[in-house]
């Protein structure tokens, strides 16, 4: 008898929730961005690189960064289809045109577009059907999925709808602009650590987008943190988004930062080891209930624990020899995605 996959039966025949690498480190500058893929090259798709034409562009002078981004997305240094943009915000009148630009110049689609300042859910939905609709007038033969900020008081509001939005993979907090948009109200002191944990307005939005994700099986993805010389800060700072609020992605603006979030993010070996045990031994028994040690296990906790043994891959951590059989093939390893 063939052996039953984890992906096959603990999901009830839906797709398992996604999986995306640990850091979306944010590139503006062409400098910037060759510095990005050249670590890429060197590190692995343990995390992926947003070419920003938003933020990244001079005023004026659109059309000419978003050739640039274009340029770069499916070029020499793009080895593993691991690099996305930002575009223009909803009310930006160049947003259209940084997609069709794009979609149109780079040598393979994006393996995300990143829409910055939602303020309402239709202006998401007009945007992802946008995306859409130009994905398949040019030819591309996959979805382009979206990944939505949350940073404005309307997108928080509706923030479960946002999540439920067809093409949308992922919501990302945008700490920065969440703060300035309470004018005053919320302490600068919020907008770094310890405050941006501790204020209750701000903990709030970071626990209603991570809720939001995971009932949508979306990717919860965490903001920067401003700290670039002490990478403990960040370390911290990732950890407790993982372990306190949910999160399972988060921003990077520094090379430096990449490894701290990587690393914060990854399964302890000793968690990988025993989700490699727990698994087998249930694969043995068909996914009926198993004993290990003295604690009874069936297909809710084996769900958790293959969700560790994906994440140990999705970070360039080793999985046992003994249980890479319970990836399908084409599942995202860093020697293939």
């Amino acid at each position: 008898m063939r052996a039953i996959l984890p992906a096959e039966v603990l999901f009830d025949g839906e797709a398992p929730p996604a999986i995306l690498p640990a850091c979306d480190h944010y590139a503006g500058s062409e400098k910037l961005m060759l510095k990005s893929l050249a670590l890429q090259e060197q590190l692995g798709p343990v995390f992926d690189i947003t070419l920003d034409c938003e933020d990244g562009a001079q005023v004026g002078r659109e059309a000419e960064h978003a050739e640039l981004v274009a340029s770069f997305i499916g070029g020499e240094h793009d080895r593993f289809g691991r690099v996305g943009v930002r575009i223009h915000d909803f009310h930006h009148p160049h947003w259209r045109d940084d997609v069709r630009m794009i979609l149109r110049a780079a040598k393979r689609a994006p393996a995300f577009i990143t829409v910055p300042k939602i303020r309402a859910v239709g202006d998401a939905a007009e945007m992802t059907a946008f995306i859409e609709a130009t994905r398949v007038e040019m030819g591309i033969d996959r979805p382009i999925p979206v990944q939505l900020l949350v940073e404005t008081h309307g997108a928080l509001a509706r923030v479960f709808d946002l999540a439920a939005l067809r093409g949308v993979e992922s919501l990302s907090f945008g700490l920065m602009d969440f703060v300035s948009a309470h004018d005053g109200a919320i302490p600068d002191t919020a907008m770094r650590s310890p405050g941006q944990f501790d204020h209750p307005l701000v903990r709030r939005a970071k626990l209603e987008i991570a809720a939001a994700c995971h009932a949508f099986g979306r990717v919860p993805s965490h903001n920067v943190s401003t700290e670039v010389r002490d990478m403990d800060v960040v370390a911290n700072d990732a950890r407790r988004a993982r372990n306190e609020f949910g999160y399972t992605r988060m921003w990077s603006i520094h090379p430096a930062q990449i490894p701290a979030i990587v690393a914060a993010f990854a399964p302890r070996d000793e968690e990988v080891a025993l989700a490699a045990e727990i698994l087998l031994a249930a694969q043995h028994a068909q996914w009926g209930p198993t004993r290990h040690g003295d604690t009874l296990h069936d297909r809710a906790s084996y769900r958790y624990y293959w969700s560790v043994l994906r994440r140990a891959r999705a970070t360039g951590r080793a999985v046992p020899a003994e249980a890479a059989p319970l990836f399908a093939r084409g599942e995202l390893t860093q020697e293939s995605a």
